[in-house]
């Protein structure tokens, strides 16, 4: 299993590249599933939905489709992962309420956090395991096999990352591996087109991980032009062939 999708649905920039012209914003959603089996949202991370407001993507979203979740910048950026307890409980209500469509549960650190072990596995030991949670760590002083071994232990996906600044380690810790995609320019994040080549390479990555006999999350975050709409299209036809 391979999904494939995008960092949000919803860019006015993205008339005429994925949307139909005049399209009302409240479309938008209908739209992206007619094209795609699974998205990040990523607005939960600058607030946290409400339970009604899963309530209501479960009502709009497919059978089969999956939404993955950004966890909230109040856990993962303020209080970087401490005392998550209270946290965890919100989450948990949120995403009981995503239950049949529901992807894993994306936690990006903030690039200025360095290495912890212990509070990784702290917060790790006490997220729920249904909840699939993935590790975005942007700091290189977390690039160690001792904190791939703590994500292993849990059960916890590493997140792959491609972009300006990040390190990209191909690592798999758990039974699916997870990429994101944040533009290819040198120079800035969430800018510039993948290019056929470069994403033919990302398809035989996707390919040997799926060999292995896991799954793959693959999301493009570099939105602007609507570039992660048609790199996310051509990734998934280089893998499908």
């Amino acid at each position: 299993m391979a999904r494939i999708g995008t960092s949000g649905w919803s860019y006015d920039h993205w008339q005429d590249v994925l949307y139909p012209p005049g399209l009302p914003p409240r479309d938008r959603l209908a739209r992206y599933v007619e094209a795609f089996d699974t998205v990040e949202l990523n607005a939960s991370f600058y607030r946290w939905p409400t339970p009604g407001a899963f309530a209501s993507w479960r009502r709009r979203l497919p059978s089969g489709f999956e939404m993955t979740v950004k966890a909230p910048r109040g856990l993962s950026h303020a209080r970087r992962l401490f005392a998550p307890e209270e946290w965890i409980d919100r989450l948990t209500t949120g995403l009981h309420e995503l239950a049949p469509v529901r992807g894993p549960l994306l936690v990006q650190l903030p690039p200025t956090m360095e290495r912890d072990d212990e509070r990784l596995a702290w917060f790790l030991g006490a997220v729920p395991s249904w909840m699939r949670p993935v590790l975005e760590l942007r700091h290189p002083s977390w690039n160690d096999e001792a904190v791939f071994e703590i994500l292993e232990r849990h059960a916890a996906a590493y997140c792959v990352m491609s972009g300006a600044g990040l390190p990209c380690i191909l690592r798999a810790t758990t039974d699916f591996a997870y990429v994101r995609l944040h533009g290819p320019d040198e120079d800035w994040l969430y800018a510039g087109s993948y290019s056929d080549e470069h994403l033919g390479w990302w398809a035989d990555r996707i390919r040997e991980w799926q060999a292995q006999g896991r799954g793959v999350y693959a999301y493009f975050n570099n939105d602007g032009d609507g570039n992660a709409v048609r790199n996310a299209r051509t990734l998934r036809s280089f893998v499908a062939g």
